[in-house]
């Protein structure tokens, strides 16, 4: 199994009103397309996109759907991602049908759970983020556990930064990139960036920014993390230049990665790499400056034990800046599929 795959930006669908549900189910039949679903598999994604799109708008009167193609073992699927800043509930009260908080059959989230080839969440006070991964019929296990959410600042139409990511048996394989400031010319540096790494996306990681650092010549350049977990020695290599923060989470602790200073395409010194051992079962996390850094996982009793995506919509959503683009990747770290 080798799977190599080149992010893109997030797509977020206000649910604001109840004329924005029919509009996520629309758009999401279309990424349905866009992953190769049949219609069987498509219906299955309109009807978690109602249900989700329904429950913020009742439950939390406003919030988002984001809506992704996402890779899977030897195919693609859709996710959808429902995020409020409701008042959070308990989701073992909520998965049985005929339970309603606002009046309803109750039956929505239990829907969802019954439809979906992945089903998580996290909820609380500050709100919820519930995922929903679709893949085609028979592909049920395909999925990985990974997570990813990519949005440009919001006067722009582009994202500036870019994530990659490759496993195959042997190596599970990180990149996020972030483009000299915003717009048009961060974005050209991100995807020279992003497009060298994936041409060797098993590179090691020093060799992987030298190739990113000639790549990038010519842009304005930008920061650079990037990552390689060793299956077999079950070795974490990290490598980074400028202002991409990675960290190694569980739920008893936290280890920051070190980046070097610099510019990648402009002035970027040869990175020192450092490795850490061993990493199963950690969760990676690397993310933009567009993330403010005084995160802390352990703010949220069990998030780090969720699935990745759960973690990457709630860290944007409680710490984005909102004056930059902002990106968040993490991906479990696993000795074997």
């Amino acid at each position: 199994m080798d799977v190599t795959f080149a992010g893109e930006p997030t797509v977020v669908l206000p649910v604001e009103d109840s004329s924005q549900i029919g509009h996520a189910r629309r758009v999401a039949l279309k990424e349905s397309a866009r992953a190769g679903l049949d219609e069987t598999d498509a219906a299955r994604v309109a009807l978690i996109a109602t249900e989700l799109a329904t429950n913020v708008l009742k439950h939390a009167r406003t919030g988002e759907i984001h809506v992704a193609v996402v890779p899977g073992q030897g195919t693609r699927g859709v996710e959808l991602l429902a995020v409020d800043r409701g008042p959070g509930f308990n989701l073992a009260d909520c998965l049985p049908d005929g339970y309603s908080t606002g009046g309803t059959r109750g039956e929505g989230l239990g829907a969802v759970k019954r439809a979906a080839d992945v089903f998580d969440m996290y909820a609380d006070q500050r709100g919820s983020v519930l995922l929903a991964r679709i893949y085609p019929k028979g592909c049920s296990r395909a999925d990985l556990r990974f997570g990813a959410t990519c949005h440009p600042l919001r006067t722009e139409v582009v994202s500036g930064d870019g994530w990659a990511m490759s496993v195959s048996d042997g190596a599970i394989g990180a990149m996020v990139v972030d483009g000299l400031g915003h717009g048009p010319q961060a974005r050209d540096a991100a995807a020279a960036g992003t497009e060298a790494w994936v041409s060797d996306a098993q590179a090691e990681p020093t060799a992987a920014l030298a190739a990113m650092d000639a790549a990038m010549h010519g842009t304005r350049g930008g920061a650079v993390a990037v990552a390689r977990f060793d299956r077999a020695a079950d070795t974490l290599r990290f490598a980074g230049i400028g202002n991409i923060a990675g960290s190694l989470q569980s739920p008893e602790s936290s280890r920051g990665l070190a980046s070097h200073p610099g510019i990648v395409g402009i002035q970027a010194r040869r990175s020192q790499p450092f490795d850490f051992s061993p990493a199963q079962g950690l969760l990676l996390i690397l993310h933009s400056d567009g993330l403010q850094s005084r995160w802390n996982l352990r703010d949220y009793p069990g998030l780090v034990t969720r699935h990745p995506a759960v973690v990457t919509a709630l860290l944007h959503r409680d710490y984005s800046r909102g004056r930059d683009d902002a990106t968040v990747l993490a991906i479990r770290l696993e000795t074997s599929l």
